[in-house]
């Protein structure tokens, strides 16, 4: 187990927060946003997902002191509220969304390198060349976590400082040369883009990528100094973040007009940055892109080996228990070894398919909703045992707030989630036959079963089977 001497504090735990979020998604987000909306719907957008992402924190804050006696972060709070299959899939949705996030650094990582002239055969991302190196860097960082996971936090903190400078940087440069005049251009966006409401709809999911992560204190309880620390890490890594994301967003705004922002090449903060300082900004952004991108691809992948043995270790498994095992460094490594090779998988599959970064970030998204949207829920469902009327405000706001997503998000994302969620039932099923316990617990639990199981069958005949008539 954890070697007790080894415990993460306040900094590394809040480097940790940071570096989770602050990825790849940052780099794209001015473009991303631009996309679909004008500045005044992406200050709305802005606005509710504050508010909403701040009831996500407090709820994950709570919980974190709540149940301070059980190290098992997100997994562990939604398994104490709804029970062993629920708790499952909320561990199972965080797994595949943080292996596909892994994907989806990979692929902007490559597409960041080939705007470099002498690496150009790196394209977008996804050509031979790229998924090549793709794989060979993915299986460096694997064998680099199974040497031990405090060796990969100490350099994760130094990447993380590294990749804020180049964005700080950024947001200074284009604050001297904000135009309030070009920020004030189609504030509403122009009317192809459709209603206000269209709008915010559309950047929503672009709000919660940049998001993910934000929980990442929870899932390394076991190895943390004290619950106290989990929570001011969560809150400090969500001021830090929330600071730079607005920044880098609305700002640009002020630089670019909304059209020809919404027309760049992705990362489009150093096509931002080049129009202000000339063709050195966008190498600096480049090149800070591959730092924070690299230092996500460590974070994540060390994150969903983390949460897979959190569901498999000890007595308490809800996936089987060869995944439940740390290696003599303290690395999961069984964990390490499927999740590796399930990013894998999806990076030739995404060359082959050329699905792009848009793709898999939406994907990625809609698998994390369920389990944020779980947590909101069992805060809801204890603020009403324990009647407290501040606490009924988080949970109900954060579980709005996750309804709202879900719904952004849209029906086809969700169907294809459903697929993932699906196949997960059979882990499920192989480690209660291990524990010696009858197949569900409880007759609601069948019934979400059937209703992920036949969620699955429509999203199968929708796309893959008669994908002509969706």
């Amino acid at each position: 187990m954890t070697n007790e001497k080894k415990r993460l504090g306040l900094l590394p735990l809040t480097i940790l927060v940071v570096g989770g979020i602050i990825g790849s998604g940052i780099f794209s987000l001015p473009q991303n946003m631009a996309e679909g909306a004008g500045a005044g719907a992406i200050l709305i957008a802005w606005g509710i997902t504050l508010c909403g992402m701040l009831t996500l924190t407090r709820a994950f804050q709570y919980l974190s002191l709540r149940f301070h006696q059980q190290s098992d972060g997100l997994y562990g709070y939604v398994r104490q509220g709804f029970g062993d299959y629920i708790g499952f899939n909320a561990a199972w949705g965080y797994w595949i969304s943080a292996w596909m996030a892994c994907a989806s650094y990979l692929i902007i990582l490559f597409s960041a390198l080939g705007s470099f002239a002498p690496l150009a055969f790196f394209g977008d991302g996804t050509t031979l060349a790229s998924v090549i190196c793709g794989l060979i860097l993915m299986w460096v960082v694997h064998f680099f976590v199974l040497r031990g996971v405090y060796t990969a936090f100490l350099l994760n903190c130094v990447i993380t400082i590294a990749k804020i400078v180049p964005i700080a940087l950024f947001i200074v440069c284009i604050i001297l040369a904000f135009k309030i005049e070009t920020f004030r251009l189609d504030f509403w966006g122009t009317p192809k883009l459709g209603s206000v409401m269209t709008q915010i709809k559309h950047t929503m999911l672009y709000t919660v990528w940049v998001y993910l992560g934000i929980e990442s204190a929870t899932v390394y309880s076991s190895r943390t100094k004290g619950i106290a620390t989990i929570s001011r890490a969560t809150f400090l890594g969500f001021f830090i973040t929330s600071l730079l994301l607005m920044c880098v967003s609305i700002l640009s705004l002020g630089i670019i007009p909304q059209e020809e922002l919404a027309a760049m090449k992705n990362p489009s903060m150093a096509l931002v940055l080049e129009r202000i300082v000339g063709h050195w900004g966008a190498t600096l952004i480049n090149v800070g892109l591959v730092v924070s991108v690299s230092g996500g691809l460590l974070s994540w992948l060390m994150l969903s080996a983390e949460m897979l043995w959190l569901a498999g270790r000890d007595a308490q498994h809800t996936v089987p228990a060869c995944f439940g095992k740390l290696n003599r460094a303290g690395s999961p490594e069984n964990a390490l070894w499927i999740t590796t090779s399930c990013i894998t998988v999806l990076i030739l599959l995404a060359h082959f398919y050329e699905s792009g970064y848009n793709t898999l970030i939406q994907l990625s998204t809609s698998m994390v909703l369920i389990p944020y949207l779980l947590a909101a829920v069992f805060v809801f469902k204890l603020a009403r045992q324990d009647k407290q009327p501040l606490l009924m405000v988080v949970g109900t706001g954060g579980s709005v707030y996750g309804l709202w997503l879900i719904y952004a998000g849209g029906v086809s994302y969700l169907l294809l989630s459903m697929i993932l969620y699906a196949i997960g039932l059979g882990f499920y099923l192989r480690a209660r036959k291990e524990r010696g316990l009858s197949s569900f617990s409880y007759r609601h639990d069948k019934v979400y079963a059937l209703m992920i199981s036949g969620l699955c069958l429509i999203a199968l005949f929708q796309f893959f089977i008669f994908p002509a008539a969706s």
